[in-house]
């Protein structure tokens, strides 16, 4: 990566480095995640400091997404199951007896399908 007279880097030095839009950096400066130094164009200037939490910022993200992609699957999963399943979970009534492995205690379910229906009223 080309670096300039400074020790710094233009945004789009870093952002072919890291395989990145430009885009992608300015949204990090824009939610106070980088704050590159400014030259006297307004042109930004990545320091090795930066580049350093860049590189945190991005293990992180790609990291967190391919989490949320799972748990989403999953999710998508647990409710196709429900409602291939409705129909067998329709005549259930009764809450499950305790420590029956509820994933939503009787009580809480209770109040939140009360407070949904009244809601639909």
């Amino acid at each position: 990566m080309k670096r300039r007279k400074g020790g710094t880097y233009t945004i789009s030095a870093v952002a072919a480095q890291y395989e990145i839009h430009p885009q992608t950096l300015r949204l990090y400066e824009r939610e106070g995640l980088l704050k590159p130094s400014r030259s006297e164009g307004n042109t930004r200037l990545y320091t090795d400091a930066d580049l350093e939490r860049l590189e945190v910022i991005l293990s992180l993200t790609r990291d967190l997404g391919e989490k949320m992609d799972a748990m989403q699957r999953e999710f998508e999963r647990f409710f196709s199951y429900l409602q291939s399943h409705a129909e067998e979970f329709s005549h259930l009534t009764e809450p499950p007896p305790p420590g029956a492995g509820a994933l939503v205690p009787a009580s809480r379910a209770a109040t939140f399908l009360r407070r949904r229906t009244t809601r639909q009223h």
